[in-house]
């Protein structure tokens, strides 16, 4: 297998794009992670790349803030959450429609509490996080260049501060839409210069 992966490095790489959203949960409320990703695809059996996450959902609780007068006002501060990460994606199932991978990723960042909905990053004490998402995946492909797919995993977290009482492990998983636009310019202009030097279209 890694004689397989050494030479499936070798070969010429595109570009792997993704905007995703997992779904999980944080402290039982069921939370979303959106994120925004950019690699190389090997062969389409290799994905290695990188990109940044954020918690998109707002999730807050409720403390006393004593205001100019000093009276105590019930304020709601929001948590944040956002992290760095690497990800690689090994394809070891692959039929002409049919693919099912093991996605992995790692990555480091922060969560802090802040008092209003939108994202400051210049508010609150950042507190440091280390994760680890192992999956599986699968997906369907309708076309050879638009297909649907879901994954599961799971988000191992290890965070420094014992004052942020959120559990953050927790199952994960998405529903995905796939698009790739190199398949379909192939499809679309199979007599092309570019088509006869990287295509044809391929399931």
């Amino acid at each position: 297998m890694l004689d397989s992966f050494k030479v499936i490095l070798k070969t010429r790489a595109s570009i792997d794009l993704r905007i995703e959203s997992r779904y999980s949960f944080i402290d039982n409320e069921l939370a979303t992670i959106s994120g925004f990703r950019a690699g190389v695809s090997f062969k389409r059996k290799v994905k290695l790349g990188g990109g940044i996450s954020w918690l998109k959902s707002n999730i807050s609780e409720n403390e006393y803030i004593r205001n100019t007068d000093s009276i105590p006002i019930l304020t709601p501060k929001y948590l944040k959450l956002t992290y760095f990460c690497l990800y690689a994606d090994f394809v070891f199932y692959k039929t002409k429609r049919w693919q099912v991978s093991v996605p992995l990723q790692a990555g480091f960042g922060a969560s802090w509490f802040q008092y209003k909905p939108g994202y400051d990053l210049s508010s609150g004490n950042k507190h440091f996080l280390a994760l680890y998402e192992p999956g599986i995946a699968t997906h369907f492909k309708i076309f050879k260049w638009f297909g649907l797919g879901t994954s599961v995993g799971y988000r191992f977290v290890l965070k420094n501060n014992k004052n942020m009482n959120y559990q953050f492990n927790s199952p994960t998983y998405a529903f995905k839409i796939l698009f790739w636009a190199d398949q379909l310019y192939y499809d679309l202009f199979p007599n092309s210069k570019w088509t006869k030097k990287y295509g044809p279209a391929e399931w």
